[in-house]
């Protein structure tokens, strides 16, 4: 009898592991997406919108088209899971049951959970561009800001692409003085943590870059509400703005609650940080943004899940022992404007270092380059032609490369 996979969410992590299962399996497997619909957001692109260095139509695909031949897209969003009995349940009454189950629907921002965010401010002085409505409106907003102070928030931890507030504070810095206006423009980043990153060498470098740029840095501000033109922190200290661009609370997709014993407090699924096996039950695999995991938020990360992943979901239909390798590995490009980025590459066990990536020769980390800008420009490219379709991308593994870092073995954690 066929055997059944289900994979739920049609972004990143869903569609690489369809077309890599496509690919590996064939007909052996029937393999089914499910996502609420057919819009495929480019989401490492939401950031240079605001800016007009990308427009929103560019940044949108079908999910449907970006499948393999072969495989189902059912377009409806996800009722619940039925873990006992191995079915899905979807909104438009479709029953899927499954062999295997492999939950990729990522994370839902939740700005209503904020006390104010989305008042009378929202849409006026208040924005987000973590979605693609939100970068375009905000996008207007900025090409009208003429003076004052852009604060750019954090509201709390885990978020998506943990480094795209920095991203957008050092864009700003150059959007404001290309337009020369920055001696009339104060930014100021706030963040509940007690520096600019979560990583002490990395946190110290981007640190430094705040300050170079002349961006106040707010830390260990926990927002309890957005009110009057102000942030209010739980603790009471107020950081008033003109304009704010904030990313909200994040949490797992609402199917996850309303599915006994799927997930955790916030919506995500806990999974084993090596085989991506899920905790809840063994024939559930977990990638991408949904997962509890102890590593970042980022497509990045996905993208190095995908082997391991789609490797153990073949070992389980086979019935063999899964493979403990993912190490958590991220890779982000970090735009820094004026044409240059930085890179950073981590994993579990070690932080981001100075060194070069892949090799001793290649992308310098922790350093600002032109290459490294043109590295994150190409990108697009490879996700769309290379990443989506389940393709190795060449020379770039999904184990964190220890080879070119300077003092690998002092960044143990």
């Amino acid at each position: 009898m066929t055997k059944r996979v289900v994979i739920l969410g049609g972004g990143t992590g869903g569609t690489l592991t369809a077309n890599r299962l496509r690919r590996r399996l064939g007909d052996d497997v029937e393999i089914a997406v499910v996502d609420r619909d057919d819009r495929h957001v480019y989401q490492p692109g939401l950031l240079f919108v605001p800016f007009g260095l990308a427009h929103p139509e560019d940044l949108v695909r079908s999910r449907g088209r970006q499948l393999h031949a072969g495989i189902g897209f059912h377009r409806s969003a996800v009722d619940h899971v039925d873990i006992e009995t191995d079915r899905v349940v979807l909104d438009d009454g479709t029953v899927l049951g499954y062999d295997v189950l492999i939950i990729a629907t990522g994370v839902e921002l939740q700005p209503e959970e904020t006390e104010g965010l989305t008042g009378p401010e929202w849409g006026r002085k208040v924005f987000t561009f973590y979605n693609l409505e939100g970068a375009a409106a905000l996008e207007g907003a900025l090409s009208h800001f003429d003076g004052g102070r852009v604060v750019v928030n954090v509201v709390d931890l885990p978020i998506k692409c943990p480094v795209a507030p920095l991203e957008f504070c050092f864009l700003a810095d150059w959007y404001f003085q290309e337009r020369g206006i920055r001696d009339r423009v104060q930014l100021t980043y706030v963040t509940p943590l007690d520096g600019a990153f979560t990583k002490p060498v990395a946190a110290k470098v981007l640190g430094g870059m705040l300050e170079e740029k002349g961006i106040e840095l707010v830390t260990e501000f926990n927002t309890g509400s957005v009110e009057d033109g102000a942030l209010v922190s739980y603790d009471e200290r107020r950081v008033e703005f003109d304009l704010a661009v904030v990313v909200p609370l994040h949490g797992g997709a609402a199917y996850v609650g309303r599915s006994p014993g799927l997930g955790d407090e916030l919506g995500f699924v806990p999974t084993d940080q090596v085989t991506l096996q899920s905790k809840v039950k063994p024939n559930i695999f977990v990638i991408g943004d949904a997962s509890a995991l102890p590593t970042s938020k980022a497509g990045s990360v996905t993208h190095f899940e995908g082997d391991t992943l789609t490797a153990n979901v073949v070992r389980f239909l086979a019935g063999e022992p899964l493979d403990a390798s993912f190490d958590g590995h991220a890779n982000c490009f970090i735009e820094s404007g004026f044409g240059q980025a930085m890179l950073i590459d981590f994993n579990y066990d070690t932080e981001p270092l100075p060194g070069h990536f892949p090799a001793s020769v290649g992308l310098p980390l922790l350093k600002q380059s032109r290459l490294n800008h043109l590295g994150k420009l190409m990108f697009s490219w490879l996700y769309w032609h290379s990443l989506l379709p389940g393709r190795d991308i060449p020379g770039i593994g999904s184990h964190m490369p220890e080879a070119g870092k300077h003092g690998v073995a002092q960044g143990k954690e």
